[in-house]
């Protein structure tokens, strides 16, 4: 009896989950709010069956539980049964299949007055080409990829010489307009998604798939890529900005042509040698694991990168020139940088080629040295030791317990710990100086902060990583010092 009141309460928790959740999908932002419904019909369906055979499981345990001195009745086989059972499941397949297929047919069926978007995926980013004033896209074939072709459309084509081609992760799209989407990929399987577009359908290397929507609403909605796609594969998002048709027709305007990018690459100047850059970046998908704004990423940022001193892995240090740029091109796990894992493959590039990308990562540390105060007059002298530790807190799993902002975490915050008084849970107190926090990396079971669990492991770092660590954690205490004083009444 408990069991079959469980499966009771089970189909009505189940009911009301539905009903009452907060989790449902967006409206839709185009023309295919028939997917919903679709998705709508198929839960229905699924839910229909789910109530009755978990019903019927509820009434079975109930009828047909045990009694004292009874047997059951063998009964090998139920024609009668097993017919109405196999028309009854029938039925309902067919019935999630059948409005799926109807709507997927029409989501493949464009019409004639749809004008094309071609969308190219490549580890880890988006590009897009929309063709020019003739209204079609010119051919592309993978023998035409490369540094300043990254779409591989063909040169001696004249159809392609106007089409205007967008090598960013934002594309806008004119309101009401239907628009065929043409799919491919450059490297391995994804999958182009725009949730509140109702858009989604696989980028097969070597094919060329389609679908067509057509925007509904203006607003900017994210492109993500749902096909796993390699380490870099959670950073592939872009946009889609949809607007009025004169706001696209002056964007639109303004991005460059086949044309202009073959007449770009061209000109022999030091222009032409950074764009040949960005377009190798863009090619090989650098810039999804090392920003060029400064920003923390799955590699070293190339801002201020050129001219540096790294620390690596193994202890040792180098000069970022140009020698170690080409070296960690070709061979990127010789001298891995501290605080970042091994993921990134070797390339195989011309000399053209790596003269082009050294030059773009030393123009970006050009411009940080022009642009902003140098080291000393910006930081103090432990400031680079700090973004060692902090590099180290990251590769070690610190930052995963011990909150830097003074949010509460699985450990003390590190936020204005450093030179304060911590309790023990033995009831004694001690100073958080440079002996306590070594103390507490090399054996954190010996003191253990009251209101915290003893769930640390100890940790063997170098006094070198050690003493980055300390700097970072002195670091946080100086921001937090520095943020008191500048708030009224602190």
């Amino acid at each position: 009896m408990a069991m079959a009141i469980i499966l009771v309460l089970i189909v009505i928790a189940s009911v009301l989950f539905h009903i009452l959740a907060p989790w449902h999908a967006t409206p839709a932002a185009s023309n295919w709010g028939s997917i919903d419904s679709t998705l709508f019909i198929t839960l229905i369906i699924s839910g229909i069956f789910f109530i009755a055979v978990t019903l019927f499981m509820a009434v079975a345990v109930i009828r047909f539980r045990h009694k004292e001195g009874a047997r059951a009745a063998y009964q090998p086989e139920n024609k009668k049964l097993e017919t109405w059972l196999i028309i009854v499941t029938s039925v309902g397949i067919a019935a999630m299949l059948a409005p799926g297929l109807v709507v997927y047919s029409d989501f493949v069926r464009v019409p004639n007055n749809a004008y094309e978007l071609e969308v190219v995926a490549q580890q880890w980013q988006w590009a897009f080409r929309f063709p020019g004033q003739d209204g079609k896209l010119g051919k592309s074939d993978i023998k035409f990829v490369d540094s300043v072709n990254p779409f591989g459309l063909d040169p001696k084509d004249p159809v392609g010489r106007d089409d205007v081609l967008i090598i960013n992760n934002e594309v806008r799209l004119p309101l009401d307009k239907p628009v065929k989407v043409l799919l491919r990929s450059k490297d391995v399987l994804h999958d182009f998604y725009v949730p509140q577009m109702r858009s989604k359908m696989d980028m097969v290397p070597g094919m060329v798939s389609y679908f067509w929507f057509t925007p509904t609403k203006t607003g900017k909605y994210e492109v993500l890529c749902a096909e796993y796609c390699g380490v870099g594969h959670y950073n592939m998002r872009g946009h889609m900005i949809v607007e009025e048709q004169d706001a696209f027709d002056q964007w639109l305007n303004s991005q460059p042509t086949f044309a202009q990018t073959l007449t770009t690459a061209a000109k022999p100047s030091r222009d032409s040698v950074l764009e040949k850059g960005r377009l190798l970046v863009e090619k090989y998908g650098c810039g999804a694991c090392h920003s060029q704004d400064g920003s923390a990423s799955l590699g070293p940022g190339w801002k201020g990168l050129y001219g540096r001193t790294e620390q690596f892995a193994d202890g040792t240090s180098a000069l970022v020139d140009e020698a170690y740029v080409k070296e960690s091109i070709l061979d990127p796990k010789a001298r891995l940088v501290q605080g970042y894992p091994p993921v990134m493959v070797a390339y195989t590039l011309t000399d053209d080629e790596l003269g082009a990308l050294v030059a773009l990562i030393k123009s970006l540390g050009a411009a940080q040295q022009d642009n902003e105060p140098s080291a000393s007059e910006a930081s103090g002298p432990g400031d680079d030791l700090a973004a060692q530790g902090q590099r180290l807190a990251q590769s070690l799993g610190c930052l995963a317990c011990h909150s830097v902002d003074g949010s509460k975490g699985v450990g003390p915050s590190w936020q204005g710990l450093y030179g304060k008084t911590e309790a023990l849970a033995d009831g004694t107190s001690i100073k958080a100086d440079e002996g306590y926090i070594k103390d507490s990396v090399l054996n954190p079971g010996a003191k253990i902060v009251k209101g915290y669990a003893a769930v640390m492991p100890p940790f063997t770092p170098s006094d070198k990583d050690l003493n980055a660590l300390i700097a970072f954690i002195k670091s946080k205490a100086n921001a937090d010092a520095d943020t008191s004083k500048a708030e009224p009444g602190k």
